[in-house]
């Protein structure tokens, strides 16, 4: 059941960013153009978003536990650290480059669109990276990530 609701949540976001355009790259980045063709309704999605997060997080943290599971998982971790602050900008200037975060460039996959080919494959290397660079030599020269 878990799996097959994760699965329909999925499936309903995917859908929310294909309808919001956001699966569109153009979008995103017209977004960020304020002097050129400025398209503010990214705006608007991120307004509904951040409303229905609000009212979702309030609705579940009335519940003694989570429908599918006995406790919340909530990350402890509270600090605002260097990793913290390189992976946010990391991945603020590569939104501004490609136009992509992850969700969109998963649901921009099967237009196979030459920009996403490029991102995604950047995207897992990075990912892949993070979780495993630290044992990389030519990457942590000095034993220090």
């Amino acid at each position: 059941m878990r799996i097959a609701l994760g699965f329909l949540s999925g499936l309903v976001f995917g859908l929310g960013l294909i309808i919001s355009g956001m699966a569109n790259p153009a979008k995103v980045l017209n977004f960020l153009d304020l002097g050129g063709t400025w398209d503010p309704s990214l705006a608007f999605v991120m307004g509904g978003a951040t409303l229905t997060a609000f009212i979702g997080y309030r609705l579940v943290w009335r519940r003694p536990a989570p429908a599918l599971g006995t406790t919340f998982d909530v990350p402890s971790n509270t600090r605002i650290d260097r990793p913290l602050i390189t992976g946010a900008a990391l991945f603020g200037i590569g939104w501004g480059i490609g136009g992509f975060c992850p969700g969109p460039a998963w649901t921009a996959l099967p237009l196979l669109a030459p920009g996403t080919l490029v991102f995604l494959p950047m995207m897992l290397l990075g990912l892949w990276l993070g979780s495993h660079g630290k044992n990389l030599s030519i990457l942590n020269p000095k034993g220090a990530f």
